[in-house]
């Protein structure tokens, strides 16, 4: 129900200061911006849908007694003791690590590894233990295992198990993946061997960092995907005006 052929992607990349948390704070602060948009400006046409789709109203900016909307992380690299604020005056959306997450995960009895990826049905059971404590369809979680993000992944620099990555998610299901990108060429060929790669086939990615490159992340986004879970529609071929799938083509 929520997977294209052809879907409407968009990316961003963006130097990294200090800490890839910069990344989730300008998607933060983005997407609060997005669903204040659509709330003020098409009240209209989503309360049209609505009357067609009956749905539960998108949560975001979470409001349970547990909502840590002051929260901060500590961190080492690469400045000591640098206190780098998760949440800007723009945002101010639900932000857990991937351990909790699995933690939630097994507490309400689901089985799962500390460094287990999350399947379609452990995404939407986590989606419902938020909403329950945080009272938000919207969170970002951070620090995702580095044995199931590709190789261009930088790893934890305290912990290379875990990685500077992230997914957000809306209603208990993807809508992005991203992470910071390694930018050092000895690293890259490292992380390359380690997966068994013949390093020279993918010689031009690697090649490209040669002159240096700054630190930098980003992710992607499927913008039919994002309109799908905010409307609550149930398939993702209500939100594309030519869906294609693996059944459709045409028109």
């Amino acid at each position: 129900h929520r997977h294209l052929c052809e879907f409407t992607g968009l990316d961003f990349e963006m130097a990294i200061d200090e800490h890839y948390y910069e990344v989730l704070r300008m998607i933060d602060g983005c997407f609060t911006a997005i669903f204040d948009g659509l709330n003020s400006r098409y009240a209209a046409e989503i309360e049209a849908v609505q009357r067609q789709y009956p749905f539960e109203p998108f949560k975001y900016r979470p409001s349970g007694k547990d909502s840590p909307r002051k929260q901060c992380m500590t961190f080492r690299e690469p400045r000591p003791r640098y206190r780098f604020h998760i949440f800007s005056s723009a945002g101010q959306n639900l932000v857990i690590q991937f351990q909790e997450g699995i933690a939630m995960l097994r507490e309400s009895g689901v089985e799962i590894g500390d460094f287990d990826d999350l399947d379609t049905e452990s995404e939407r059971k986590l989606g419902e233990l938020v909403k329950a404590k945080y009272d938000t369809d919207f969170f970002l979680m951070p620090r995702y295992p580095s044995a199931i993000r590709p190789f261009y992944t930088m790893p934890d620099p305290e912990d290379p198990r875990y990685s500077n990555s992230f997914d957000v998610f809306m209603r208990g299901e993807e809508i992005l993946s991203g992470a910071q990108r390694v930018h050092d060429m000895k690293i890259l060929e490292e992380k390359i061997k380690a997966l068994g790669i013949e390093v020279e086939t993918v010689r031009d990615y690697i090649d490209a960092f040669k002159f240096g490159a700054p630190p930098h992340g980003g992710c992607g986004v499927g913008l039919e995907r994002v309109v799908m879970l905010f409307l609550s529609v149930g398939n993702i071929r209500e939100t594309s005006m030519f869906p294609r799938d693996p059944n459709r083509l045409t028109p």
